[in-house]
């Protein structure tokens, strides 16, 4: 079986589709699927050329919209080479084009084998984007586009693979006229991180001075609102002040990721000058990758996202498996399961619900952090693992196929 992965971007700053697909590589060689991946990057972008597929970079992509005139052609030179495409994300031309090209050779050749056409989404669906005060006008703009364009990508594709299952039931909520021909829900994974080494403390060392050894919790994920991340100050610096600690020890806190010289980025580390005394126990740092990354993991106390919204968040599954319990919103799809394990606390994605995460951690017994630390590992593996995520793929494929 051949599958055409199509995504904008395969830059690992671009968020989790790009790393999903690459965590697939070898599961999916197991079960005999040959992958090929286009995408709207410049041919000679650093992040390419290490991947053991094909990636056809026909960039660049202009625009919020990712124009890229070399797509469409490319697409309809190698189109009959493949049995599946998969179209990651949404909102962008990349989905459009597509249809565009599969439309038009249906119109033209009715009896011409077209390859089947699934959509992942991912989180791309969620009423949080028509919801959020601060995109009106990107909600009226996305409901425009969804009446005019997208409704047609995704009800005339053969079906919608979802990471999880209240994925799955958002994309019901925000927009109408919504039949998807099937639905999947496929989940997701990620592949096992590699076992810990010294040379990963040294290498988070490097990128964040001045821990020393001290415990710490960890937020790794882009510095953007959407994120939370001023939620986690605010409520860092409110325990610093109030909490009563006792026998308890304030952690240190680790802010890693990229955004940190935008506007948004600025403001919360200005934001932490007015308070001298908690500045010096919260350290940033960039996007960390390699050694500096897994350091960093197997390092810390716990992971926390007070996320708006996640539609999987790959990095609160790379903690799980490094046996880190996780702190979490609500409003991080794969709550459920991580609820359903024991293997770290949820709670409402506001100030109080994200002091009360920080407070339940702090002033949890060590034997207690010890048994979450084991049930993080357990709801990784049984949920969370990239063979089984490649199982449900290739049954979601195989499906659409007959």
């Amino acid at each position: 079986m051949r599958l055409l992965h199509i995504i904008a971007s395969m830059d690992p700053k671009s968020g989790g589709p790009a790393q999903g697909i690459r965590n697939l590589d070898k599961s999916m060689k197991d079960v005999g699927v040959i992958r090929e991946v286009v995408c709207f990057d410049l041919p000679d972008s650093p992040y390419l050329g290490s991947d053991n597929f094909l990636v056809h970079a026909v960039g660049p992509g202009k625009g919020p919209w990712h124009y890229c005139s070399k797509f469409i052609p490319w697409l309809k030179a190698n189109i009959h080479r493949f049995d599946v495409i998969i179209i990651n994300g949404l909102w962008l031309y990349n989905s459009y084009a597509t249809w565009k090209v599969i439309s038009t050779i249906k119109k033209k050749t009715p009896d011409a084998k077209a390859p089947r056409v699934l959509v992942m989404p991912h989180g791309m669906l969620d009423p949080y984007f028509q919801r959020a005060k601060e995109r009106k006008l990107k909600a009226i703009r996305n409901w425009i586009y969804w009446k005019l364009i997208e409704r047609k990508v995704v009800n005339d594709a053969d079906g919608m693979l979802f990471t999880c299952n209240t994925e799955l039931l958002l994309a019901r909520k925000s927009f109408f006229p919504y039949h998807p021909r099937k639905e999947y829900n496929v989940g997701y994974g990620i592949e096992s991180p590699p076992l810990y080494s010294p040379d990963m403390a040294i290498a988070f060392n490097k990128c964040c001075s001045g821990l020393n050894g001290k415990p710490y919790l960890l937020f790794i994920s882009r510095i953007h609102i959407k994120k939370g991340v001023d939620l986690l100050i605010k409520a860092y610096v409110a325990l610093h002040k109030s909490i009563n600690l006792s026998n308890a020890i304030m952690p240190k806190l680790v802010i890693a990721g990229p955004g940190l010289e935008t506007k948004f980025g600025k403001l919360l580390q200005d934001e932490l000058e007015k308070t001298p005394e908690v500045k010096a126990d919260v350290f940033f740092t960039d996007m960390l990758t390699g050694d500096a990354k897994w350091g960093a993991f197997y390092g810390c106390e716990a992971f926390i996202l007070p996320s708006h919204q996640e539609n999987f968040g790959i990095a609160v599954v790379e903690a799980l498996a490094c046996s880190k319990p996780v702190l979490i919103s609500d409003q991080v799809n794969i709550w459920r399961e991580i609820e359903a394990k024991r293997a770290g606390f949820i709670n409402n994605d506001t100030l109080e619900g994200t002091i009360d995460l920080l407070k339940k951690w702090i002033e949890l017994a060590p034997k207690e952090k010890r048994t979450m630390e084991n049930a993080a590992h357990e709801c990784y593996a049984e949920n969370f693992s990239i063979e089984n995520f490649a199982q449900r793929l290739f049954t979601a494929i195989n499906s659409s196929i007959i």
